[in-house]
């Protein structure tokens, strides 16, 4: 096959110009949202950890490293148990990819003219 067109089933691939022909859409879906004190860190995730984990599931295994600062390390966590439940659930495992920020407040709230 000599066509450049995509393999798989997807509605939006972040830049992907040439699946723009075939109705994906190449813009990144993108939500404002408000941090306050209380937000410690934020999980963003492929569709291959979000299929067999809940919000509370990702948050249970993810914490636990927030206090000793090892975001690579609750990615890993949550990577591993995300291929673990598609392992349980289907043959094929579909794309398991996170990354894992950290807020620090403290810097947020840095008088800019004192750095």
């Amino acid at each position: 096959m000599d066509e450049e067109v995509p393999g798989l089933a997807m509605s939006r691939s972040l830049g992907d110009y040439v699946a723009q022909s075939v109705g994906v859409s190449p813009i990144p879906q993108i939500i404002k949202g408000e941090l306050v004190d209380d937000d410690a860190y934020m999980v963003i995730a492929s569709d291959g950890v979000w299929e067999f984990l809940s919000n509370e599931a990702v948050a249970h295994i993810t914490f636990g490293f927030f206090a000793e600062n090892k975001p690579e390390a609750a990615a890993n966590a949550l990577v591993k148990e995300a291929h673990k439940k598609w392992k349980e659930e289907e043959e094929v495992i579909d794309d398991i990819t996170c990354v894992i920020v950290y807020f620090d407040f403290r810097l947020l709230k840095k008088d800019p003219s004192q750095q």
